[in-house]
């Protein structure tokens, strides 16, 4: 392709990718997102391959991560996708790099384009200070049929499969017509998997053995008095709101008007006040889990352990007895730079902003897998659904719903919804239903086969209830765990010592 089609077509591969994904949601774009970067970046050099991209990934993550931007300024934003685009930037290389091997074998090309971005993901999601794994290809693809397919290799086989069909595509349009029909036979078998890729995720299982009971929850979204980052100074509003809503919906249970819940769940900073050192706070929690009559399962900051030092926390507060000390899981993957900030000293010198940031949040050390009664939760909170052990570790400690506590009001809807896309991956892969609750939304309940019910609004005071089946069984995804992205990476390691091999060859061949 040449130079003055390839930078084009790079920022168009780029904006393809991002309008697969919500609120957009046209998830067909992903492999043609996927075509038009390899088609850029094939035969040539590795510096053209990284910056071709480079434009792919700004065009991408800028616009993708603009919900950083709204309150945080314009820096956090730019340097974010700026490190984000430069993954894509090494994916632009690599496939740069194994031309060779697409050149000799072109039937190769489309798998080899699918172990790149799985390894090209699997990289972003872990570096640096443990990763940030949006923008992942999979999770453009909630209301895909290739969905399903989570419950087999969880995350990395959906973005395999994306990236596998965008190589289809792109072997499809290189095909040389003029050849011999007995010569694109192997073309047409791929033709012919990439229509079957498409038939098999319907095809697979929703959901796992049951074990034959269902729990009424009640998500209550208090919302915030201003979006935004103060929303700290108004920490005594956001935990009366809370409190409530949930005393409303006693009202309603006690006329007979909603059935009563068996669990009630609050957000991420519904209590940003620590209840176990401020009797007002607990006080006011308790009276609406003795309204309510069932625990509520709060997003808490907690204080200490050390000077300096809190906790994001989910706890679990019991009617008549108040914080059950037992059951609290503490966020294990603090963001960086938001709930601690890694290198103080250097990252003041890039911007003061970090100050903000006056307490560093300590991670957690156990899977959020908290004993409600009526049901065992597998707690996780906010961007923590992002990251596939964190999920998966409550699940194979005994999770039968997934619980996701999240707090948005920082940013905006597509935010929101992106996030609620994860939620649903997360829950076909594991074959749980789950729920994402939001201090101003979206929150929403997720069945095992990934179908959203009751979706809030965004910057809305709403409380939902529903009835969800408990799980106790587990999907190929959950029993495999990370091998399939082992195995998916590892091939993509090989093709490039295999690419490096064809070259020398190819530099010791006279002519």
């Amino acid at each position: 392709m040449p130079l003055t089609l390839a930078v084009p077509a790079a920022v168009v591969a780029g904006l393809a990718l991002l309008a697969a994904f919500p609120p957009y949601g046209l998830w067909p774009l992903a492999p043609v997102g996927v075509a038009l970067l390899a088609a850029a970046a094939h035969r040539r050099r590795l510096r053209a391959g990284a910056g071709l991209g480079f434009l792919a990934g700004v065009a991408l993550f800028a616009p993708l991560l603009e919900w950083t931007n709204l309150h945080t300024g314009w820096l956090p934003w730019a340097l974010l996708s700026l490190l984000q685009a430069g993954y894509l930037a090494l994916l632009g290389a690599a496939t740069a790099w194994v031309s060779p091997l697409a050149d000799r074998w072109r039937v190769l090309w489309a798998p080899l384009t699918g172990v790149l971005w799985v390894g090209q993901e699997a990289l972003r999601d872990r570096t640096p200070f443990g990763g940030f794994p949006w923008g992942r290809l999979a999770f453009s693809q909630d209301t895909s049929p290739l969905l399903r397919l989570a419950a087999l290799g969880g995350a990395p086989l959906v973005t395999f499969a994306v990236a596998l069909a965008g190589g289809i595509l792109l072997t499809l349009a290189w095909r040389d017509w003029r050849r011999p029909a007995g010569q694109w036979r192997p073309i047409a078998g791929l033709a012919a998997a990439g229509a079957l890729l498409l038939a098999a995720g319907p095809a697979v299982p929703a959901g796992v053995r049951g074990a034959g009971d269902t729990v009424t929850v009640a998500i209550v979204q208090g919302n915030v008095p201003r979006l935004g980052l103060d929303f700290n100074a108004q920490r005594q509003a956001v935990l009366n709101n809370h409190v409530d809503a949930t005393l409303k919906l006693a009202e309603r249970v006690a006329a007979g008007a909603q059935q009563r819940p068996d669990l009630v769940v609050w957000p991420e900073n519904s209590s940003d006040i620590d209840p176990l050192r401020n009797p007002a706070a607990g006080y006011r929690i308790s009276q609406a889990a003795d309204a309510i009559g069932a625990p509520i399962l709060v997003g808490a900051v907690l204080l200490g352990p050390g000077p300096g030092e809190v906790r994001n926390a989910g706890l679990l507060w019991r009617p008549g007895s108040g914080a059950d000390l037992g059951q609290v899981y503490t966020k294990r993957h603090p963001v960086p730079f938001a709930e601690y900030v890694p290198l103080r000293s250097v990252a003041r010198r890039v911007s003061a902003e970090v100050d903000r940031v006056r307490s560093d949040f300590v991670p957690g050390q156990r899977p959020g897998v908290l004993d409600a009664g009526a049901a065992t939760l597998g707690d996780v909170i906010c961007f923590e659904v992002a990251y596939d052990g964190i999920v998966r570790d409550t699940v194979t400690g005994g999770a039968q719903l997934l619980v996701v506590q999240t707090n948005n009001a920082t940013f905006d809807v597509a935010e929101a919804r992106q996030q609620l896309a994860m939620v649903r991956l997360r829950a076909v892969e594991h074959g749980r239903a789950a729920l994402m609750s939001s201090t101003v939304g979206v929150s929403g309940f997720v069945t095992p086969d990934g179908r959203v019910d009751g979706a809030t609004g965004f910057n809305t005071a709403e409380v939902v209830v529903r009835q969800m089946r408990l799980g106790d069984g587990r999907t190929p995804a959950t029993t495999v765990g990370m091998w399939p992205e082992v195995a998916l990476a590892a091939v993509a390691v090989a093709a490039l010592a295999g690419a490096a091999v064809a070259r020398r060859r190819r530099e010791a061949t006279p002519g």
